[in-house]
């Protein structure tokens, strides 16, 4: 059967499946619905071989853009509303548990160790509002869990992230933090304003070809993680942002909104924002609770 026509075409290449190299019942699955689906699709919209070749020039130039400072795959399956759905798929909520979000493409590792209540503000700016921002970390039957790390991030009031513009310090409003014997944390930064995700390059086009914003309404990153309980990457979002409804990634969910209020003067801040996160238990936990 390997002389194609273009009725045998997807039959042929699924049949060519593990027949000189092994390969895996996951591997197996992943690859027929790809071939069954990018077949679909082609012959669907009947792609030009010209069009065909521009894909592949599109892709190539976007993975020359990836660096330690963006990742433009990321941003793309952002756009297209596939980081947020691959998230549903791996982190379902079942219980009581907060939900999850996407990473995002401007994550750092190893930002600053900051003790509870720290500010993570390095550099200043004329239009930011200084925010305290605080809450409870807590398990499925609502006790607070000590020792959670927060590893969290958020834009500077000037809509970027310290990693693409040179003019911030290293690491400026980046943190991590912990909580203390109750589950409690806390810390300084600013209130998040909404920006316009890299609209350059092959991100932009995709936004244009699609007749689409580039803009996310103000959030602050989370990554929320102690031994024996599911990692959680999260945000949360400022209630009264702009383009909180029309979000150019998909990725706003109702539980994650939240409000900032005036502080109380003893803060020394701004505005004050409360916020409460609950962890599951690893599956390792819950295989040992039900034996």
């Amino acid at each position: 059967m390997g002389i194609v026509n273009q009725d045998n075409i997807t039959d042929v290449v699924i049949e060519s499946l593990g027949k000189h190299g092994d390969i895996t019942d996951r591997q197996r699955e992943i690859m027929v619905s790809l071939i069954r689906n990018m077949h679909a699709f082609v012959k669907d919209v009947k792609l030009q071989h010209g069009e065909f070749l521009a894909a592949c020039d599109y892709l190539a130039r976007a993975g020359k853009l990836c660096n330690e400072n963006r990742q433009e795959f990321i941003l793309l399956a952002d756009i297209l509303g596939v980081e947020v759905l691959v998230d549903m798929l791996t982190n379902p909520v079942e219980g009581k548990e907060s939900e999850s979000t996407v990473l995002g493409p401007f994550y750092r590792e190893n930002p600053p160790v900051l003790p509870k209540g720290a500010s993570m503000i390095q550099k200043h700016f004329d239009n930011e509002e200084t925010a305290y921002y605080e809450g409870y970390i807590r398990d499925e039957n609502g006790d607070g869990i000590p020792g959670v790390t927060l590893n969290v991030w958020e834009d500077a009031p000037n809509g970027i992230y310290e990693n693409l513009d040179p003019d911030q310090p290293e690491y400026n409003l980046r943190g991590r933090y912990e909580t203390d014997e109750n589950g409690h944390y806390a810390f300084v930064a600013v209130r998040p304003v909404p920006y316009p995700i890299p609209e350059d390059e092959t991100a932009g086009e995709l936004l244009h070809f699609m007749g689409h914003h580039p803009n996310r309404p103000g959030h602050m990153h989370f990554i929320i993680s102690k031994e024996g309980f599911r990692p959680l990457i999260s945000q949360i979002y400022d209630g009264d942002s702009e383009w909180l409804e029309e979000d150019s990634v998909f990725a706003v969910k109702e539980s994650l909104i939240g409000n900032f209020k005036p502080a109380p003067e003893e803060l020394g801040t701004d505005l004050h924002f409360e916020f409460d996160f609950v962890l599951k238990a690893a599956a390792a936990e819950h295989a040992i609770a039900a034996e």
